[in-house]
């Protein structure tokens, strides 16, 4: 690291500006009714810029009257500016008051602005050996940049880039920053009000850099020019020069470098916490005395003590709800972060609200009256249990009105809950009155237990906060605590925490129950009022309109239908692997020379490299024991016996216990089958995840994983299973996405996508292909989707890392659209800091600049990867939509039971086999029209590993 000393130089107002508007869908107002959050913004962003960097010397940078003397050249300059926000006005001085008492000296002189007096101490600095750093997000500044003075911006998404002198030059494509001031002048400036060259705009603003280097030499040849332009640029040359000296930050503003003056010094502690407690930030007290704490104390990050020389672009944070609006000051970039200040929560013991119980008789008909008359309704059922399927009602809440709404209980007998639910019916089934629910679809399949459809328009705000940011988490206590600076009433304080002594909810008194069911009606109501704009925003209503709150009734309904289970073959496939699991250890003991606990890591890495010292330097965990992870075993497995049979072990012994003598206990007794339940919410990619059980995760690749597959098996004698596969989908997607005519063509021409390619790449005529080529060109595919590289490639082949890195080099050499494809897409996310399926699914990338290169190397495989496995995720749901609707319409007795990655399976009655196969391979060919045919395998059997 340089010893060489380094300036930070802070521009107030436009961080102060940036800390306000990134609260400003979520103002953070205190309990005196004062709008904290350009305080609380400021601070944070300060804070986080002396954690990271500790620097030497600091001073804070403020306007005072605007620029007298660019007034006086332009009148019209900054003219154009909205008034400052009354909660800035507020903010400055308190903001004032914590830098005073933080000892951080304030830099303002009358008349100039900060930009001017920030110019001119960077140039004083760099005169007495400094290194400066200008914290401002702040385009303009990049003309002061020099060999010792650098922009340091804030980006979204957290952390900070510095521009250097190189970075400057390939930001403005300019030889030189101070060409920046010509960059500026030619194209003006819409914020300060700076005209420019009328016709001007960047591209040709760079152009005319490249040209002619400067402003007065292009207003010098302005014969060169032609047209229009011509005439713009002749007519307003004075015009041209003018903005030049607008866009120029003055360098000798009145103001004087004082070394000792800036040096950073002990803050007067208490008096920070008393200005913070008059506000109320808590958490931001913490936040202050870790900053400043002895343990907090370290080095600067390599990004300013050694200036990289690589560009970095700046992220265009994508309006969305919860991706933009809190992550500024979230330096992990942790999407969960976002709760930020919980002082002064609201909760219902604070918050105003008419929460009301309805009692039987005529006060439930005039209630449902009143229900009946509404447009859109938020529901919540409260029920005895957590799963569906067997659940009973206990009461259902109402609201439509923020801080109002109705519980209706309902009776333990179940013929008089049969009764009331049938006096809602009307409400549930009008296709006129639309619903809002938070994970609706638990209420949907809770209400068909009683033969009622939830029918007309829906609105899951779970399922729409799961588009507007699918990162963070989307269950309602997070989003109330997020979005609405509300605490709900925990469950926990009503039945207690789970475990035998926890109470159901018929047994809390009604009083509670109203206030919690009804609460969560109100909160989950607010929430989609806040939900519904950010849709937009975020350019997905499309696809929650048409696909995943389609999608939800589908799940639901397959969830409901579930599979049939052999429990016979399950039990007798366990004996098997018993005594499989049982001769494996027996050969483990011999080859180890004693008995252990095979299942223990710590006795197992004591035999294997402290007894038997199978490698020279084994690989040791943060605890100090040996690691023997699977990935470290099986690179010693082709090696050693005893590892090839302590694998074989820990395989059969997990599937044994996960899958075949588990399942047998997640069969739903009153209907005798297994009922997966489909999560929509999970996967930021789009793709469905399936939970207890998790039959995604079924081994395939192994013979006895594939046979747990035999267990699930059709209703009766009168129904097969058919499974429907998409072949080779995301390599069809790639291929057309890509627009590589080389891979359409050969799925046009419906040629064995591998071979073709070993064709290519090792180039010998297709019928040459060896077996050996082909699966190497298979790893090949399907590793580039998720950024294989020579090293990845060559542990999952018999090839030497040379060979795996000239065969990569070969494909894209034989495939370049598909190179360009792959870094369109990364720079795409660069840019906007997301990435986007076929149907505009977003996949937000926090780390795409990131200046570790492991982080910031996984961002740019799911910068490829994520719009690959989101479209086919994307796809098969429309496929599975149209075929549900199509099943409906029909009256099919067929139903669709399992939907696992790229496949379908669906329970068929014998007599429709034909036309099923029919209506699911074209539905599913059909789902999305790409450049490349999608094509469909189907097979049929008697059970699931039949089908497949």
């Amino acid at each position: 690291m340089s010893d060489q000393k380094r300036l930070f130089l802070v521009d107030a107002y436009a961080l102060i500006f940036r800390g306000y508007y990134a609260f400003i869908k979520n103002p953070r107002i205190n309990s005196k009714g004062i709008d904290t959050s350009a305080i609380l913004g400021f601070t944070n962003s300060l804070l986080d810029v002396i954690k990271r960097e500790r620097p030497d010397h600091l001073a804070v940078c403020f306007d005072k009257g605007g620029s007298a003397d660019r007034v006086e050249m332009f009148e019209a300059y900054k003219a154009n500016r909205d008034a400052t926000p009354e909660a800035i006005k507020v903010a400055v001085p308190y903001i004032e008051q914590i830098l005073r008492a933080m000892h951080i000296p304030i830099m303002v002189k009358e008349g100039f602005e900060a930009d001017d007096v920030i110019g001119t101490l960077s140039k004083q600095a760099e005169k007495e050996g400094y290194k400066t750093f200008m914290v401002t997000p702040d385009k303009d500044f990049a003309q002061l940049v020099s060999e010792n003075i650098f922009m340091y911006r804030p980006v979204f998404g957290g952390g900070y880039e510095t521009w250097g002198i190189e970075e400057v030059k390939a930001k403005f494509e300019v030889d030189d920053p101070l060409q920046v001031i010509d960059f500026l002048g030619m194209m003006g400036d819409s914020s300060d009000n700076i005209p420019g060259l009328p016709g001007v705009g960047e591209k040709t603003a760079k152009k005319f850099l490249a040209q002619y280097g400067s402003m007065e030499n292009l207003l010098a040849n302005t014969h060169e020019l032609k047209g229009k332009m011509k005439e713009n640029i002749e007519a307003n040359k004075e015009l041209g020069i003018l903005s030049k000296k607008l866009a120029t930050i003055m360098l000798d503003v009145p103001v004087e470098f004082d070394a000792k003056d800036f040096e950073m010094s002990e803050p007067d502690i208490e008096g920070v916490k008393n200005i913070f407690q008059e506000l109320e930030f808590r958490r931001l007290t913490d936040n202050f005395l870790k900053t400043f704490s002895a343990e907090e104390q370290s080095s600067p990050s390599e990004n300013t003590s050694a200036v990289s020389s690589s560009v970095q672009q700046t992220v265009k944070k994508p309006t969305s709800a919860g991706a933009g609006q809190f992550s500024l000051f979230d330096a992990q970039g942790n999407s969960d972060a976002i709760i930020t200040n919980q002082d002064a929560r609201i909760t219902a013991a604070t918050n105003s609200h008419f929460y009301q119980s309805i009692a039987s008789g005529m006060a439930t008909k005039l209630f449902i009256q009143n229900l009946m008359k509404q447009t859109s309704v938020c529901f919540d059922t409260e029920t005895t249990g957590i799963d569906p399927i067997t659940a009973e009602l206990v009461g259902i809440a109402f609201s439509w009105e923020a801080g109002k709404g109705f519980y209706l209980p309902f009776p333990e007998n179940k013929d008089e809950a049969q009764e009331l639910i049938e006096q809602l019916r009307p409400f549930f089934e009008s296709e006129t009155i639309q619903k809002i629910g938070q994970n609706l679809k638990y209420d949907i399949k809770v209400l068909r237990k009683y033969n009622v459809k939830v029918k007309g328009k829906l609105f899951d705000t779970m399922l729409a906060h799961y588009l507007i940011n699918p990162d963070m988490r989307h269950n309602m206590d997070v989003l109330a605590e997020t979005y609405l600076n509300y605490t709900p009433i925990s469950i926990e304080e009503l039945i207690g925490k789970k475990g035998k002594n926890q109470l159901s909810m018929r047994d809390v008194p009604l009083d509670k129950q109203t206030e919690y069911a009804v609460e969560d009606a109100d909160i989950t109501l607010q929430l989609k009022e806040h939900f519904e704009k950010e849709l937009g925003d975020a350019n997905t209503q499309k696809l929650f309109d048409d696909i995943e709150i389609p999608l939800l009734r589908v799940l639901a309904d397959m969830e409901l239908e579930g599979i049939n289970l052999d429990e016979s073959f399950l039990n007798s496939f366990s004996e098997e692997l018993d005594s499989e699991i049982k001769t494996l250890e027996a050969n483990i003991y011999k080859e180890a020379g004693e008995e252990f606990n095979i299942a223990s890591p710590k006795q197992l890495g004591d035999i294997l490299f402290d007894k038997l010292k199978l490698v020279d330097k084994p690989k040791k965990t943060k605890t100090g024991q040996y690691a023997t992870s699977e990935d470290i075993l099986s690179y010693l497995a082709k090696d050693h016996d005893i590892i090839q049979h302590i694998l074989e072990f820990r395989g059969l012994s997990k599937l044994k216990s996960t899958y075949v003598d588990a399942l047998p206990n997640q069969v739903e007794p009153t209907t005798g089958r297994v009922h997966t339940d489909y999560m929509q919410t999970v996967a930021a990619t789009g793709r469905l995840a399936s939970n207890n059980p998790n039959l995604q995760n079924i081994p395939i690749r192994t013979e006895r994983g594939r046979q747990v597959r035999k267990a699930f098996i059709p209703r009766d004698e009168n129904y097969t299973l058919l499974a429907a596969d998409y072949s080779q989908i995301e390599l069809r997607i790639i291929a057309a996405l890509s627009e590589e005519e080389t891979m359409i063509n050969a799925f046009k021409n419906g040629e064995d996508i591998h071979a073709s390619t070993a064709s290519k790449v090792f180039n010998v005529p297709l019928n040459a292909v060896t077996r050996e080529q082909r699966s190497n060109a298979k790893t090949v595919n399907f590793g580039i989707i998720y950024g294989v590289s020579a090293f990845g490639l060559s542990n999952q082949t018999d090839l030497s890392r040379s060979e795996a890195k000239e065969l990569i080099d070969t494909y894209y050499a034989t495939y370049p659209k598909l190179r360009n494809f792959i870094s369109e897409q990364v720079d795409f996310a660069r840019d906007n800091g997301y990435v986007q399926t076929v149907l505009g699914r977003r996949r937000y990338l926090k780390d795409i600049n990131s200046r570790n290169a492991v982080v910031r190397g996984a961002a740019e495989r799911n910068a490829v990867n994520a719009p690959i496995q989101g479209s086919a995720a994307d796809i098969i749901k429309i496929a599975m939509i149209n075929i549900h609707k199509k099943l409906e319409e029909g009256n099919y007795k067929t139903k669709m039971l399992l939907q696992v990655h790229d496949e379908l399976v669906f329970d068929v009655y014998k007599p429709e086999l034909e036309s099923i196969k029919t209506l699911v391979k074209t539905e599913m060919e059909n789902a999305y029209k790409l450049k490349v045919p999608l094509d469909v395998d189907l097979d049929i059997g008697d059970n699931w590993l039949e089908a497949h």
